[in-house]
């Protein structure tokens, strides 16, 4: 084998990969009881990222940046002026069982540009997978990325050996889609999404009746949209993850800010600031609706499309909705202590359990774990409350807002940095 040649695939398709974000190892449950190699466990993989976005304990790489289709927002376009490079199947197998014997990773995603066709460039992704598999006895965790246009077997295929698959739907709406990607079908992301739900709950319910019934991408499946590339609003973006969400069982959602790479005037401009903030936002909206029992059309509405980059988004809907406060922490009910600044679903448990025993004073909730410097205005406990007298302010925003330290303290500049799991996993 040509080491140096490996190492130098490995540099650029490593690389190519840091723009896809949907890369969560959460939710396998993949054991290893026949004395193979590695094991993915229920809690999930632990990971970090690297400051441009490289994972350091899943190999994440692509099977190849060819590619044949000219998304206008993708670095491996095919009129993009790159170096490409290709691994074979059985490098990728190699690399992962030998990277593995040296504790650098727990795992593997592997993606891939499009090459001659979707078939073509899916069978491989899953060649890969099985051999893991089958041959080398891999139980780590493996996330696949789902080509569209697949055939449904290799769908199928994909799912009894991988734990995760993933399909991008890119740009969020089928109208920015055919702007920056004509050649692309919206109905050919959407197809698979729908087959691997639907095989999800087959699955799942011959598991019931069968108990040799094999498991299906244990871990579910996830998607990623792109945030900026195109005119699409926060509350349109909201309202795709929603619909996402109720109808194809998607475990995750994923955002990812545009980092400028094109000239293109369909685009924004080589330069302009990668929206991080927003992305974190969104992020923030997509954990309400998931954890916190927020609607959609509660964190936004149409007449006020784009959340605040100032406050969180449970602050904004707290702001907008004052007259539900406060909240008397002593009798509440769990749902309405969930919408208060600051308290997170833990906390909001542990308030409903300790409040059975005593009365729940700011220094209870502050051992809790209750963020007391934002619930303040919005909570009545057992003892005086000061902050109450601010509720109705005018300027309440401003008064928070000055009582708050920044998170976001540093300008961005244009280097990508990747907010991922290792942000919102803990």
């Amino acid at each position: 084998m040509n080491y140096d040649k490996l190492k130098d695939k490995l540099e650029i398709l490593a690389d190519a990969a840091k723009y896809d974000v949907s890369c969560s190892s959460s939710g396998g449950n993949r054991k290893n009881n026949n004395k193979g190699l590695g094991d993915s466990s229920a809690s999930g993989i632990c990971h970090t990222y690297t400051e441009d976005g490289g994972c350091v304990s899943l190999l994440k790489i692509l099977l190849t940046n060819f590619c044949i289709y000219d998304c206008a927002y993708c670095v491996t376009r095919k009129s993009n002026d790159i170096e490409r490079a290709a691994f074979t199947v059985e490098e990728v197998v190699d690399l992962t069982i030998n990277f593995y014997r040296r504790n650098y990773i727990e795992g593997l995603f592997l993606s891939s540009g499009i090459f001659k066709n979707a078939d073509y460039t899916m069978e491989r992704l899953v060649r890969v997978a099985k051999k893991l598999r089958l041959e080398h006895k891999f139980n780590g965790y493996i996330h696949l990325k789902s080509i569209p246009g697949a055939s449904d077997d290799l769908m199928r295929e994909a799912g009894l050996y991988a734990d995760r698959l993933s399909m991008n739907l890119e740009i969020p709406t089928e109208s920015g889609l055919k702007l920056l990607a004509p050649d692309k079908n919206h109905q050919d992301m959407i197809k698979p999404m729908r087959f691997v739900k639907n095989e999800l709950i087959q699955y799942k319910e011959e598991k019931k009746k069968f108990k040799s019934t094999p498991k299906f991408a244990p871990a579910g499946q996830s998607t990623q949209v792109i945030v900026g590339a195109t005119q699409e609003n926060d509350f349109q973006i909201i309202q795709v993850a929603d619909h996402f969400y109720n109808n194809f069982n998607m475990k995750r959602v994923y955002y990812s800010g545009y980092v400028p790479i094109s000239n293109d005037t369909r685009l924004p401009a080589i330069g302009t600031q990668v929206p991080l903030i927003r992305e974190n936002r969104l992020y923030q909206a997509d954990w309400l609706m998931r954890f916190y029992g927020f609607k959609a059309n509660e964190i936004l509405e149409k007449a006020n499309p784009f959340l605040d980059l100032e406050v969180d988004p449970k602050m904004g809907w707290a702001l907008r909705n004052i007259t539900q406060f406060p909240v008397i922490i002593q009798n509440a009910p769990l749902e309405m202590i969930l919408r208060v600044p600051g308290i997170g679903v833990k906390s909001a448990h542990k308030i409903v359990h300790a409040r059975r025993f005593q009365n729940l004073t700011m220094e209870h909730l502050k051992k809790i774990g209750v963020s007391v410097n934002r619930a303040k205005y919005f909570i009545s406990v057992s003892n005086e409350n000061a902050h109450l007298k601010f509720l109705n302010a005018l300027n309440l925003k401003e008064i928070i807002l000055t009582d708050m330290k920044s998170k976001f303290e540093k300008p961005f500049d244009n280097q990508l940095s990747l907010l991922n799991d290792a942000t919102f996993l803990r």
